[in-house]
């Protein structure tokens, strides 16, 4: 299945395990912070770990996401009636209704093909009021992540809520241009082995810089990691922070 931790039933539980609140979640909080009680919209906010942190700040908060399973899963967390919750991609957005945009967990590399990218920064320019602001995440390239998913170092334990424990591991089938083909393993006690793929696409810093100013954005800053590390030191992130002009 392509991207089942967010599409099937019995993988959401298990990307909401192996995933818990983290420095970056820390990071995305402060920076929509600086600017208090703005109206926000996260796009791709799946189980909505940070979309309910962000209401519970304050500011009122729209999660978008197109995978049904991961919403049924946010719906039930502590605060989630604070926020609203719509299944769809960025073209279910109203014209300037947002004064914060914010895509997590690299969800900006979801979007492999550049029509695709373009489409999607065009729709939050759009739905962004003057002067919005866009935060988001991408892997640096440079660093070469891609490298660190093989199923000797990527083999982890992930224990669920109830105690029960699922092996996992994960494969890249390929790379080339930018883009890298992966599968994830999920192996179940009972012996169920659920598999997961995605393309990820890994763009360059110019790659975003320029696909930003197409699009009618000013980047304000970019960093390489949580703690503010410029590009190319840190975390091997790119950080974006990015003005709607």
């Amino acid at each position: 299945m392509r991207h089942g931790e967010f599409r099937h039933p019995r993988l959401v539980p298990v990307y909401d395990a192996e995933c818990p609140w983290s420095r970056d979640d820390d990071w995305f909080l402060a920076v929509v912070a600086g600017t208090p009680a703005v109206r926000v919209v996260d796009l791709g906010c799946g189980t909505g770990r940070l979309t309910v942190a962000l209401a519970a700040a304050g500011h009122t908060v729209t999660g978008v996401d197109p995978a049904g399973a991961s919403l049924a899963a946010a719906r039930t967390r502590p605060g989630a009636e604070r926020v609203t919750w719509v299944e769809g991609t960025s073209a279910v957005l109203a014209d300037e209704s947002f004064d914060v945009a914010v895509l997590t967990s690299h969800v900006a590399q979801f979007f492999v093909d550049d029509d695709d990218w373009a489409r999607t920064l065009a729709d939050l320019a759009r739905a962004l009021v003057p002067g919005g602001r866009l935060v988001f995440d991408s892997r640096d390239p440079a660093d070469r992540r891609w490298e660190r998913w093989n199923p000797v170092d990527s083999r982890r334990r992930i224990t669920l809520p109830d105690g029960e424990v699922v092996r996992a591991w994960t494969r890249v089938r390929a790379v080339a241009g930018g883009r890298v083909d992966f599968t994830h393993h999920y192996l179940f006690p009972d012996g169920d082995e659920l598999l997961s793929s995605a393309t990820l696409r890994f763009r360059t810093e110019q790659e975003l810089r320029d696909s930003l100013r197409a699009a009618g954005f000013v980047v304000e800053r970019m960093l390489g990691g949580w703690g503010g590390e410029p590009v190319g030191r840190g975390d091997g992130e790119f950080l974006v922070l990015a003005r709607r002009q």
